[in-house]
């Protein structure tokens, strides 16, 4: 009782305080940073969900059973450049795939409905044209929209693509980053946790913005984001649209272009 209530008023008094809903100029300036740091414009966050060991729930059947084979429930999140988280959904499924947790999350709706409050579109860093949508960077688990990257599918990729994946994971490590640095903070992350499921959904709360309270103030350490235990969800097979696939090819183009190329791009894939 004592680690739930705690858990809780954890949550209760540091979220509003940590992770509130960015507003339209401070979009603009988590995009300012994954630009100076991971050379990816008009990006407002990196996504991914990460299962989280539990032992089995109650009456839970086969739900919370993972393609791993163990019990777990999913933390989705979203994150800047920084590494901190600036939403998290907490509880879904292990069992249900990265696409299905996000499209049934509280930000998954509203980035659908374009309640987000996200920046006009806005001319690529050194062009005058086309505007282009702020976007969220992904891996190939999650489906292809106007503000959501993914990852082209790996088979036969011209040389302008690979660049794409190339410059999109460097933007999108940045949540993977920020998971390991959370799960060596936190040691509990790294076994199963022996507690109530609703008491484990508290903590792993009370847990990222405990996270964000110290990055605030303490910084990080690299190193600690290097190795952790919490696991990925496999990969399906979602599909996109066409117009999330054609700002998909004006990034493709423009990280060619002499105004979007890095120097060692094509080293590096």
């Amino acid at each position: 009782m004592i680690i739930r209530e705690t858990c809780v008023a954890i949550w209760d008094a540091l979220h509003a305080a940590v992770m509130a809903q960015p507003h339209k100029e401070q979009w603009k300036e988590i995009a300012d940073v994954f630009q100076q740091t991971c050379q990816f414009p008009n990006c407002a966050g990196a996504i991914d969900g990460k299962h989280i060991r539990i032992k089995k729930p109650v009456r839970s059947g086969s739900q919370y059973y993972n393609y791993k084979k163990y019990f777990s429930f999913v933390l989705f999140a979203m994150c800047d450049a920084n590494y901190s988280f600036r939403y998290i959904d907490v509880g879904s499924y292990g069992s249900r795939s990265d696409s299905a947790v996000f499209a049934h999350s509280d930000f998954g709706k509203m980035l659908q409905n374009k309640a987000l409050d996200l920046p006009e579109h806005t001319a690529l860093p050194g062009t005058t044209s086309p505007a282009m949508p702020f976007v969220f960077v992904g891996d190939e688990a999650f489906a292809l929209g106007e503000n959501l990257m993914r990852p082209y599918s790996s088979r036969g990729l011209s040389l302008a693509r690979r660049v794409f994946n190339y410059r999109l994971t460097r933007a999108r490590r940045v949540v993977e980053c920020a998971f390991g640095i959370l799960a060596n903070k936190w040691r509990f992350l790294h076994t199963p946790i022996h507690l109530k499921l609703e008491t484990a959904i508290s903590a792993v709360k009370a847990a990222c913005v405990l996270h964000n309270f110290v990055r605030a103030r303490d910084g990080y350490n690299f190193e600690d984001s290097l190795t952790h235990s919490l696991h990925s969800h496999r990969p399906s097979v979602v599909r996109g649209h066409r117009q999330g696939a054609a700002v998909r090819e004006q990034f493709t183009a423009y990280f060619m272009s002499p105004h979007g190329a890095l120097p060692w791009q094509l080293e590096a894939i």
